[in-house]
């Protein structure tokens, strides 16, 4: 068994990658790369305006809607008759946000009476409806 130095005649063909110009090039690069950032980063210096990042939503107002047990409409506390309902409703839809109507009804009002209410609100063509409750004992 011979193991063969560099003094055999019939070398064959070299498989090991020679990384020395690898090296140098990356190098080379890596130079190039250092003397050009700080000419490509350099810029004018302005003086940027300060903001804050607080939101401005417009809080839309909420009416609210009650009928009594005896089918009276109340709207915040002013009695109005389903004329002047619908008329309100129709003023208050085309306000830019729209507001939230909150409908309560007293617990031994006529189904008839509130749906009464809420056809006139969506006649009216006001998006946010809601109803409120008194949560159960």
């Amino acid at each position: 068994m011979a193991f063969g130095g560099d003094f055999e005649e019939d070398k064959g063909s070299m498989s090991d990658i020679n990384m020395t110009p690898l090296v140098d090039v990356m190098l080379v690069l890596l130079i190039i790369f250092i003397i050009a950032v700080p000419v490509i980063t350099h810029s004018v210096k302005v003086d940027l305006p300060r903001a804050d990042n607080t939101v401005n939503d417009i809080k839309p107002e909420t009416i609210n809607l009650s009928v009594t047990a005896d089918g009276k409409i109340h709207w915040n506390e002013t009695d109005v008759n389903e004329d002047e309902l619908t008329q309100r409703l129709a003023a208050e839809a085309s306000k830019q946000p729209q507001p939230e109507i909150h409908i309560r009804g007293d617990r031994k009002v006529e189904y008839e009476h509130v749906m009464k209410v809420m056809a006139a609100v969506q006649r009216a063509g006001i998006l946010k409806l809601g109803f409120v409750s008194e949560p159960g004992q």
